[in-house]
């Protein structure tokens, strides 16, 4: 066998890479993510999760809780908000209080994070408002006095409000 065809089982022996194919990766779809988000990854050129998302996703559409633990850049983000987003897109609020609440610990990763949900709901009809400190107060109660189903803070904007 070649180098390229020869894999280390765990128990140490060797194995051909033809007899133990790789996992296939689901796609998005058959995570069972809702058309309209499947959509809004397809336009950003996702077309498999990352495993963390792979491993997160099903359980947590099946409401169970999760702990993931991950590098940067390894869509942790997508991991957790795909989800939400998906039950969120499912039924309509019936107060204007908000559904869901992401709390982020600095303002440079809740606009991340509100970045991404507008990229991912962008064909879905979710309203999200982002309070963090040094943008104008007024603009964001205007916002959350509409009503809006995701709300992303930093703990010190949501303590003031």
């Amino acid at each position: 066998m070649t180098q390229d065809t020869t894999a280390k089982a765990t128990n140490g022996s060797d194995a051909s890479a033809n007899e133990t194919p790789a996992p296939k990766v689901p796609t998005f779809r058959q995570l069972g993510l809702d058309p309209k988000i499947v959509k809004a990854l397809k336009d950003m050129e996702y077309t498999r999760p990352t495993p963390i998302q792979a491993q997160s996703i099903p359980l947590a559409l099946q409401r169970k809780d999760i702990l993931g633990i991950a590098q940067t850049g390894t869509g942790k983000t997508g991991a957790f908000v795909l989800p939400v987003m998906h039950r969120l897109a499912k039924g309509r609020a019936r107060a204007r209080m908000p559904r869901c609440l992401i709390v982020c610990p600095t303002r440079e990763l809740a606009a991340q994070v509100a970045e991404n949900v507008e990229l991912y709901g962008k064909y879905l009809k979710l309203e999200m408002a982002l309070l963090i400190g040094g943008v104008s107060f007024a603009e964001q109660d205007k916002k959350l006095s509409k009503g809006v189903d995701i709300l992303i803070a930093t703990p010190g904007r949501l303590l003031d409000q």
